[in-house]
C-alpha cells in the first residue's frame, strides 16, 4: 500500500471548479471510476472479492478515495434491469451482443422492467452517506447511461438494424430507460450527502459518435437535459463522462443539455488542454491525464508530464486533476500516486 496523501477534504473547493465561481484553495482531484483490482492493490485489502452488500466494501471504498486526497466519493449503482450472464457459452462478445434482451416488440412487452419509483438500489447511497466525514460529498449517479443501457439491451448490431427496421421500438426503449434514469436522478438530487450528479455514457470512438448527431439529439440528449435539470433544480451541478470523439455535439451538450463539466479525454482525440482552449469559457473539463502515459512513464518524466498539464489547465482555477478515463487494473498504483503527489505539491 502506498503512502496516504494528507489533505483536509473540502467539497466546496470542487464546487467552485464545477460552478466556475470563485478561486479554489487547492486543486481538486476527480475520477469517474476505479477498478476493483486497483482499489485492492492500493488499499491492501481484498476489495475485488467484497460485495456491495457488505459494510466493509464501502468503508474500504471511501478510505481509498480519502487516502488519495479527494474531496468527493464518485459513486454509481446500476439500474435494476436484469441482463444475461455475459459469460454464457455462445455469447458473441462482452461489449456487443452478449447482453441482448430485446429483439422485437414482444420482448419489450415481456421484459421485467423495474418500477420507475425504484430504479436502483438507493440504500447503498444511504450506507455511504452515514460513513462520510465532514467536508466530503458523493458525486453520484446511475452506472451506465441511457445509450449504454440501450445498446446493451438491444445489442450494437441489433440497435443498428432496428434503427431502420423499427425505429419506434428504439424510441420506446430509450424512453423507458430514460425514465428510469430521470427517476433515479430526481431522487439522488434530493439527498444531502450527494453534492453533484454525474452520468457516464460512452457515446463515441476515436473518430466519431456511435449514433449520428441527429439521432443523439432525438434519443439521448433530452434525457441528459432532464437529468441536468434535476441537479440544477436542487442547486447541484451535473457532470457527464463520455469517451469518444464528440466534436460534432459539444455545443449540444453545453447549450442544450446544460451539463456543467465534462470528463474523459484522450490525447489521440482531443487533449484536455486543447479542449479547454475551445470550450473552457463555457464548461469545466475534468481530468485529462492520458492513461497510457501514466502507465508507461515513471519518475521525473512522469512528474514533468503532470506539471505540464497543470500549468496549461489550472491557471484560471476551473479544472480538476485526474486521468482522462479511469483507474484500470493494469495501471501501476505508484505511478498514479506520483502524479497525485505532484499535483498536491504544485497546486495545494
Amino acid at each position: 500500500m502506498s503512502s496516504r496523501i494528507n489533505r483536509t477534504p473540502d467539497f466546496d473547493q470542487f464546487l467552485k471548479v464545477l460552478w466556475r465561481r470563485g478561486t479554489p484553495d487547492h486543486l481538486p482531484f476527480y475520477e469517474h471510476i476505479a477498478s476493483s483490482g486497483f482499489i485492492a492493490e492500493r488499499t491492501g485489502k481484498p476489495f475485488d472479492r467484497m460485495s456491495r452488500d457488505d459494510r466493509q466494501y464501502w468503508e474500504t471504498y471511501i478510505d481509498f478515495w480519502l487516502g488519495m486526497g479527494f474531496d468527493c466519493i464518485p459513486m454509481e449503482i446500476p439500474l435494476k434491469c436484469p441482463l444475461p450472464d455475459a459469460h454464457l457459452e455462445g455469447a458473441l462478445s462482452h461489449g456487443s451482443e452478449a447482453n441482448v434482451v430485446i429483439r422485437n416488440r414482444e420482448d419489450f412487452e415481456k421484459y421485467p422492467w423495474p418500477d420507475e419509483a425504484s430504479p436502483i438500489d438507493f440504500h447503498h447511497f444511504d450506507t455511504v452517506a452515514a460513513l462520510l466525514p465532514d467536508g466530503v460529498r458523493i458525486v453520484g449517479g446511475v452506472a451506465a447511461g441511457p445509450y449504454e443501457w440501450v445498446s446493451m439491451m438491444l445489442g450494437t448490431v441489433g440497435l443498428s438494424y432496428l434503427l431502420l427496421d423499427d425505429p419506434l421500438l428504439v424510441e420506446m426503449v430509450f424512453e423507458k430507460v430514460g425514465n428510469l434514469h430521470r427517476s433515479a436522478d430526481r431522487q439522488l438530487a434530493t439527498m444531502d450527502a450527494v453534492g453533484a450528479l454525474r452520468q457516464g455514457d460512452d457515446l463515441g470512438f476515436k473518430t466519431a459518435t456511435f449514433l449520428r448527431p441527429q439521432q443523439l439529439r432525438k434519443l439521448v440528449f433530452p434525457i441528459y437535459r432532464d437529468m441536468a435539470s434535476c441537479a440544477h433544480h436542487n442547486g447541484k451541478p451535473f457532470i457527464l463522462h463520455s469517451c469518444g470523439n464528440l466534436a460534432e455535439v459539444y455545443d449540444d451538450l453545453i447549450d442544450f443539455c446544460r451539463i456543467d463539466a465534462k470528463h474523459s479525454f484522450e490525447d489521440a482525440i482531443l487533449p484536455v488542454a486543447d479542449f479547454k482552449k475551445l470550450y473552457g469559457d463555457r464548461i469545466t473539463p475534468l481530468g485529462g491525464l492520458d492513461v497510457d502515459v501514466i502507465c508507461r512513464r515513471e519518475g521525473e518524466e512522469l512528474k514533468a508530464y503532470a506539471r505540464n498539464i497543470i500549468e496549461k489547465c489550472w491557471e484560471d482555477g476551473y479544472w480538476a486533476f485526474g486521468t482522462g478515463n479511469s483507474l484500470p487494473n493494469y495501471m501501476p498504483v505508484d505511478h498514479y500516486v506520483t502524479v497525485l503527489e505532484t499535483a498536491a505539491e504544485m497546486a495545494g
